[in-house]
């Protein structure tokens, strides 16, 4: 299955990160539990999905392109048997969506591992040099194999020092990374220091489980406990769960557009529920931008909650007035010539009896390129919307991201050097009006000092953006591919 499904006339929003999963459940069918865990988390990537086990002393890897229903079924989820897994599903920010990038990466550099990784390390290449005067190679071109590839050849004799060597490997790393490598005794999860992306931690009964989203602990009936503290080490063993601090006192910044389009609703970040939070934000929405309007709509699936708070607060009626068809992008066939003409009709489809006549507001949670956007705007116009008025549940997105999220560039972005009113008419909105940057830290209950919010603001707390490696670096030096 080398193929990927074509994501046809998708959302021209940020592209989710990654996800990832560990288990550690003797007597547990762990590989069906990964795949559930991984089946919660699918929103976070669909480039490809993988699993590896642990069994006896052997490490089992099984991933390929595709979603996770495409990859897996029951014939190989019995291959994976063992005491222990880890899972992920993938959307490429470091190096290309080919299989050799696929997750979760095996090595055996000393000592065998598999490893899997939410973020995007800004100093891949001087690590893939050190590497490299080592002797090591990658097969791939991401740096989860090099994270892999430091770990596996750490110091240290036998798997039972995997913690040392995470230990000494995490002040190596720069940037973002939410991860969970696997040895033939134990599951470890780390978070870098900055906490940039998600990572919970849950229990299933006497055992433990970690995921990149608590959502993912509901599906196979584990608990929430708290999340995984920037710079800190997890050890799911035989002996039950192990904590230890690696790095203190860096600067907390969890990305805070997980709270606003990244992370599922029904997953809790920060002790709050995300679908309260982004109904609150549309609250405050309408508060700060309210409008004269018949109707408010959403752009679903990822605007409902916001939409849904605006209608709340302004007392307007709200309606599902956009059809989605959720199966775009799970097909292999290419629409022709022909339909392609239709573009976004494939996944939105306005009706006209709900729409004509009125003075429509649409409730979305971002805009990037502004094409997508553009195109709804055009849609409801053509079904009989007198007025289309944009209410975003977000400041305006003016910078790319270098800590895991695939934004495109600036110069891409429809808000760079456009005011909000240049904007609306860019789309062909009689208004647009973004949720204030207070408004946002409002609605999530925390400080802005502990997130990053460097899309909007282009004030970035990792250090300076432009020695962060792009998306192909690796790719673009001398990399052995698959097999070499």
């Amino acid at each position: 299955m080398n193929e990927q499904p074509i994501a046809l006339s998708d959302r021209d929003g940020p592209r989710d990160e990654c996800g990832v999963f560990g288990v550690y459940a003797p007597g547990r069918d762990v590989a069906r539990l990964a795949y559930f865990g991984l089946f919660a988390l699918q929103h976070r990537g669909q480039e490809s999905a993988g699993i590896a086990s642990s069994e006896g002393g052997h490490i089992t890897t099984l991933r390929e392109n595709g979603l996770v229903s495409q990859v897996f079924d029951e014939e190989k989820l019995r291959a994976l048997a063992g005491d222990m897994a880890i899972g992920h599903v993938r959307y490429s920010t470091t190096g290309g969506g080919g299989w050799e990038n696929s997750q979760p990466v095996w090595r055996d550099d000393g000592r065998e591992l598999a490893l899997a990784h939410n973020g995007n390390l800004t100093n891949a290449v001087e690590l893939y040099n050190e590497l490299q005067e080592q002797g090591l190679t990658l097969r791939g071109s991401s740096d989860s194999e090099i994270m892999a590839a430091l770990i596996s050849s750490t110091a240290g004799v036998g798997d039972h020092y995997i913690e040392d060597a995470v230990a000494e490997v995490m002040p190596r790393l720069k940037g973002a990374y939410s991860t969970v490598v696997m040895t033939k005794h134990a599951v470890v999860a780390f978070r870098d220091p900055h906490g940039v992306r998600p990572l919970s931690l849950g229990k299933l009964d006497d055992r433990f489980v970690v995921a990149s989203e608590s959502s993912a602990f509901d599906i196979i009936g584990a608990q929430l406990i708290r999340e995984v503290q920037p710079g800190e080490m997890v050890s799911l063993t035989a002996d039950g769960l192990e904590m230890r601090r690696v790095i203190e006192g860096e600067r907390p910044a969890m990305c805070v557009f997980e709270h606003i389009y990244f992370s599922r609703p029904d997953s809790k970040l920060e002790g709050r529920t995300l679908q309260q939070v982004r109904g609150r934000m549309g609250e405050l929405l309408w508060e700060e931008s309210p409008v004269k309007a018949d109707l408010v709509i959403s752009v679903p699936d990822s605007g409902n909650p916001a939409a849904n708070g605006f209608a709340r607060a302004s007392g307007l009626p709200k309606d599902d007035a956009l059809i989605k068809n959720r199966y775009v992008g799970r097909t292999f066939i290419q629409p022709g010539q022909e339909l392609r003409k239709h573009g976004l009709r494939m996944k939105f489809n306005p009706l006209p009896e709900i729409v004509a006549g009125k003075r429509i507001v649409v409730v979305d949670d971002s805009i990037v390129r502004g094409n997508t956007t553009r195109q709804i705007v055009a849609m409801l116009r053509d079904a009989g919307a007198r007025e289309v008025h944009l209410r975003i549940s977000s400041p305006a997105i003016r910078h790319p991201c270098h800590y895991g999220i695939d934004m495109s560039t600036r110069q891409e972005m429809v808000a760079h050097g456009r005011t909000e009113s240049e904007v609306a008419a860019e789309l062909d909105a009689d208004s647009l009006a973004y949720l204030s940057m207070d408004a946002v830290y409002e609605a999530v209950g925390t400080q802005r000092e502990r997130h990053c919010d460097a899309c909007f603001t282009g004030e970035y707390p990792l250090g300076n953006p432009e020695s962060a490696n792009g998306k192909f670096a690796l790719e673009e030096i001398s990399v052995v591919p698959a097999g070499g």
